[in-house]
């Protein structure tokens, strides 16, 4: 059964609402008039113009979110009037999402008129450009990163992050509340928002108005945190492994040796799948442990199935070897 995904759309982002997110952690100042704040920001990237400013524009990436350091105000003062006027009108000729002047530093006059001109929001942080690229990456990488939701239940279970999908009704919920009572914490359940970090990191998390709360057929809507104490949650983790649940099928294949590896799909990362066929009798949570305890051993370099089927071939090369010798 595929596991079922919904691609989230990226939201836009106005400079405007950046400014107002993070004009205390950055200590911005709006230097222009505010007409450019409707302007878009198309994505995580930044540049300083660097070469743009002495005229050379042929790989200027001009969507980009663009950073004046000291380097770059301290070469534009070096310029006479002219120059550095000619320097500015070039670089503002392109339609510039956002321009940040780092360290407090005073832009030369003309650098803000030419701007209030083309609208193009300059702003100032009083941050060093190495500390200011640092502070705002996460956040701009965090927001156009892509995103799915999935159907499930998503739980901490001795550190590992494990995904429970299947039909619904199947018993997902039940499952993790069950790994809660015995120690382990909710991450989110029913609908899990998962966002690709990097190239092989995915990070799952709850809606903002889940807050926690599961829904247990027959029981109800329940409080995780004020039944279980805070402790029994956590914000959000990385999505290590997928466990699907399933009912029994007879006819079905099922792995029971670990050598047949399933893989799914998700925002392009391959994450581990581990189908569990569900029969009376059968013990979720122990099984879900042992998932959990065997990625751990798996991730510090130790494969159990290997090994044993390792271990089992070299016992039968040596029989074999045995019969070969035997001449009676």
């Amino acid at each position: 059964m595929p596991v079922s995904m919904h691609p989230m759309p990226t939201s836009p982002l106005s400079v405007e609402e950046l400014m107002q997110v993070k004009q205390q952690s950055l200590a911005l100042e709006l230097l222009t008039d505010g007409r450019g704040l409707s302007r878009v920001v198309p994505g995580p990237e930044i540049s300083s113009p660097g070469l743009v400013l002495t005229g050379y524009t042929e790989r200027f990436p001009a969507e980009r979110i663009q950073v004046l350091g000291e380097t770059e105000i301290a070469f534009l003062n070096s310029l006479d009037a002219e120059r550095q006027r000619q320097a500015i009108e070039l670089f503002l000729s392109f339609a510039i999402p956002l321009v940040f002047v780092t360290k407090g530093q005073e832009p030369p006059p003309s650098l803000v008129e030419v701007a209030n001109q083309r609208g193009t929001p300059v702003i100032r942080t009083a941050l060093r450009t190495s500390e200011f690229y640092t502070r705002i990456k996460p956040y701009l990488e965090e927001h156009f990163a892509p995103s799915v939701t999935m159907h499930g239940s998503l739980a901490d279970v001795f550190g590992v992050g494990l995904l429970f999908v299947g039909e619904s009704g199947i018993g997902k919920s039940e499952a993790v509340l069950d790994l809660i009572e015995r120690g382990h914490r909710l991450v989110a359940d029913d609908m899990v928002i998962i966002t690709r970090r990097g190239n092989e990191i995915l990070i799952g998390r709850g809606h903002h108005l889940q807050r926690h709360h599961m829904e247990i057929r027959g029981v109800g809507i329940i409080d995780i945190s004020r039944l279980f104490g805070i402790r029994a949650i956590r914000q959000q983790k990385r999505v290590e492994v997928v466990v699907q649940l399933e009912i029994w099928d007879e006819g079905a294949h099922y792995d029971r040796t670990g050598l047949d590896r399933e893989v799914v799909d998700v925002l392009g990362v391959p994450v581990p799948k581990v189908v569990v066929p569900l029969n009376p009798g059968k013990n979720i949570t122990v099984i879900a442990e042992v998932v959990a305890m065997n990625h751990l051993l798996k991730y510090a370099g130790v494969d159990s199935a290997a090994l044993f089927n390792a271990r089992l071939q070299r016992h039968l090369r040596g029989t074999a070897e045995y019969l070969e010798e035997d001449y009676e």
